[in-house]
């Protein structure tokens, strides 16, 4: 999300004991999550204007995410043009998800920005029930009302105390559904391009767009300091999207939800440390609801069945 962040559709991982996951998938779906919490921040240490932040994010991770994807027998000739135009239309997508997120998180708590740039695993869902024609489940109707339940709490309480914050909410929940448009275009990508190629694809995509945006809004592009801007490639483009790349291939769809939880919890944990961002009763409420609405959307459904992430 939130960071705005990367998700590809992810085949179920083959069958094994639920009790015996490797150890390595749940280390790396620690440390991504972790990584992927920290982006908020480093976008409000940026001294260039936060879209500028998320093009210096995209831009500095490209080489890496390229190189790699090239290592792992990539070849950019090789993919047909159809699949370069959605991946084209998904970075376009992706490119506004950052600005939208990047805007909000400088109008919002961390741990707002974080839940509401992660609601993308609710909607993704929503997108499914319609094209299948298939209602939701029990569960997944419980998920949904839950998480209703749980921003109208978060954002109402959020306007309550200092109107700007719920701007900022609304910025962040925008990113959601931008970045449920670029899920649904990426889908198509995948059904060919392995993911780490996708995600080296979906970010040289999303290059121009962002710079143009940052440009069209009168944003300072140039940092006086690089050290924060690498920071947020790294953390959140190259370990944080790798890592939980990784995990989700190997874990099960409900580890990975509770997983994501780590992330609102740690960017509330920065909030605090940091920048003094007191959460009231409403607001403990509102996460808690959002958080078991995302665990429970989390459970495979049939007719999605994958996996999502984002960060």
């Amino acid at each position: 999300m939130a960071d705005s962040s990367f998700s590809t559709p992810i085949a179920p991982a083959p069958d094994r004991p639920a009790d015996a996951p490797p150890a390595s998938a749940f280390v790396a779906l620690i440390i991504g999550n972790v990584a992927l919490a920290f982006g908020p921040w480093f976008v409000r240490m940026a001294d260039t204007g936060p879209v500028a932040s998320a093009f210096w994010r995209i831009t500095l991770a490209a080489p890496v995410l390229v190189a790699a994807a090239l290592v792992t027998g990539w070849r950019p000739a090789r993919v047909s043009r159809s699949i370069w135009l959605f991946v084209i239309l998904a970075g376009i997508c992706f490119a506004a998800d950052l600005s939208s997120w990047h805007i909000g998180i400088l109008q919002t708590t961390l741990a707002n920005a974080t839940l509401f740039g992660n609601s993308t695993i609710l909607f993704f869902p929503i997108y499914g029930f319609f094209i299948v024609r298939a209602l939701p489940s029990r569960t997944q109707g419980v998920a949904l009302a839950l998480a209703a339940i749980g921003a109208s709490l978060l954002m109402g309480q959020s306007y309550s105390l200092d109107p700007r914050h719920l701007g900022g909410d609304l910025l962040c929940l925008l990113a959601g559904i931008l970045y449920t448009a670029y899920f649904v275009l990426m889908a198509r990508a995948r059904e060919t391009v392995a993911p780490l190629a996708t995600l080296a694809m979906s970010t040289l995509a999303s290059i121009a767009p962002l710079l143009v945006f940052a440009v069209l809004l009168g944003e300072k592009i140039l940092p006086d300091h690089w050290g924060v801007l690498i920071g947020l490639a790294f953390c959140s483009q190259v370990l944080g999207q790798g890592m939980m790349i990784y995990a989700l291939g190997k874990l099960s769809p409900l580890v990975i939800g509770i997983g994501l939880l780590i992330q609102p919890i740690v960017a509330a944990a920065v909030g605090w440390i940091v920048y003094q961002e007191q959460l009231g009763p409403a607001d403990l409420i509102g996460a808690i609801l959002v958080a078991i609405a995302l665990v429970l959307v989390r459970r495979p459904a049939p007719p999605l069945g994958v996996a999502v992430a984002s960060g």
